[in-house]
């Protein structure tokens, strides 16, 4: 869902701290496998070297989820921001699909299924992501494409 801000709301936050918006960033919780899986998906898909990673656990992640009214500690809570916008939930998947082109503009048939049925199942898998995925350490992950991408 677009989160209702206006574009690169974030650079006039005092509470955000400054960081190269340049190409696109996501905001994932570093301790989630699902997430670093989701990292690795996009460090390994995404051809032009766009994307940057922003650990949730960071003061810049903590910081610009706030400013977009979520909950740091919410399993809800991930982040794809793109030219200034936010968003988040599927509506970022499907946009993250489409941005790294090629197979994974497929992802934009999710869009057929009803708002409400997408939030469920997101939700539901988010709430339940450390059950169902287990923990790690993005952070420390020896994968040289996905240390590169994070921004602390």
């Amino acid at each position: 869902m677009k989160m209702d801000r206006p574009a690169y709301s974030y650079r006039v936050d005092e509470a955000v701290p400054e960081f190269s918006d340049v190409g696109p960033c996501t905001v994932m919780d570093t301790h989630c496998s699902l997430c670093a899986r989701g990292a690795k998906w996009i460090a390994h898909n995404d051809r032009q070297g766009e994307f940057r990673i922003i650990p949730l656990q960071s003061d810049l992640g903590n910081a610009l989820m706030v400013h977009y009214e979520i909950d740091p500690t919410d399993p809800m809570s991930w982040l794809f921001v793109e030219d200034g916008y936010a968003y988040s939930s599927m509506d970022a998947v499907i946009r993250v699909g489409n941005r790294l082109g090629g197979v994974w503009k497929a992802l934009k048939i999710l869009r057929v299924i009803p708002r409400r049925a997408q939030n469920y199942f997101y939700s539901l898998i988010a709430r339940n992501r450390y059950r169902l995925f287990g923990k790690t350490d993005l952070c420390n992950l020896p994968d040289p494409e996905v240390r590169k991408r994070l921004l602390n």
